[in-house]
């Protein structure tokens, strides 16, 4: 139980987090050449209160997939040999039986978008660009690039609707393991869990979308 109460806590910590990065990729819309997502992205990289909130969030990373490997072999190991007949569809949805399948395929892209934006956005190898009289380095001009290359816009898009999937289960599952399940709320937390993993996924997936399409 307890590290299903970690697992709980950390995932409901990252989906604060996913909020505010939605936020903050949102200022990609600004009809203004990128410089208000330059002016975050710059915010982001300085601000000594989101640097240790970044560490924060990597130990939060760490420990959720640390405890969702050792949740599978625990349960394997309880069970090392599977029932004859199983119809496992009877009582559970899809994406609770293929959390394992949907935390890879996040993880796998959460390596890859690493590399590509936060890398050079923290150690260097971004063009510069003068905003105002003083001069930023250019992460606007990184994920346009980025979104116009096919293959990095369909993982993009197919990461976030495993991310989805992944949501609508865990967010749930989250607040009924710390025992926040009632009859009453319940059902108003099933469906704003429903809600918040379409929209912040739906929101994430747009950007690609319309470099891809539309810039």
């Amino acid at each position: 139980m307890g590290r299903k109460i970690i697992m709980s806590v950390t995932g409901l910590f990252l989906c604060s987090f996913l909020v505010v990065h939605l936020i903050g990729n949102l200022q990609l819309f600004n009809d203004d050449g990128g410089a208000s997502f330059n002016l975050y992205s710059y915010f982001m990289a300085n601000n000594i209160v989101i640097r240790i909130m970044e560490i924060v969030l990597v130990a939060g990373f760490l420990f959720h997939i640390y405890d969702a490997i050792m949740l599978v072999r625990r349960n394997k190991a309880a069970r090392p040999v599977d029932y004859v007949e199983q119809r496992p569809q009877d009582n559970s949805t899809w994406s609770s039986r293929n959390m394992g399948l949907l935390g890879t395929v996040i993880l796998v892209f959460l390596i890859i978008h690493l590399w590509n934006f936060f890398v050079p956005a923290r150690f260097g190898g971004l063009e510069g660009v003068v905003i105002e009289g003083a001069e930023y380095e250019n992460l606007y001009i990184r994920v346009v690039e980025s979104f116009q290359i096919w293959w990095y816009v369909a993982i993009y898009v197919v990461a976030m609707v495993a991310l989805a999937y992944h949501l609508i289960h865990g967010f749930q599952s989250a607040f009924q393991t710390l025992g926040l399940d009632h009859k009453k709320y319940t059902p108003f937390i099933q469906k704003f869990g429903y809600a918040f993993s379409i929209l912040v996924c739906l929101g994430f997936a747009i950007i690609p979308l319309y470099f891809f399409f539309l810039y």
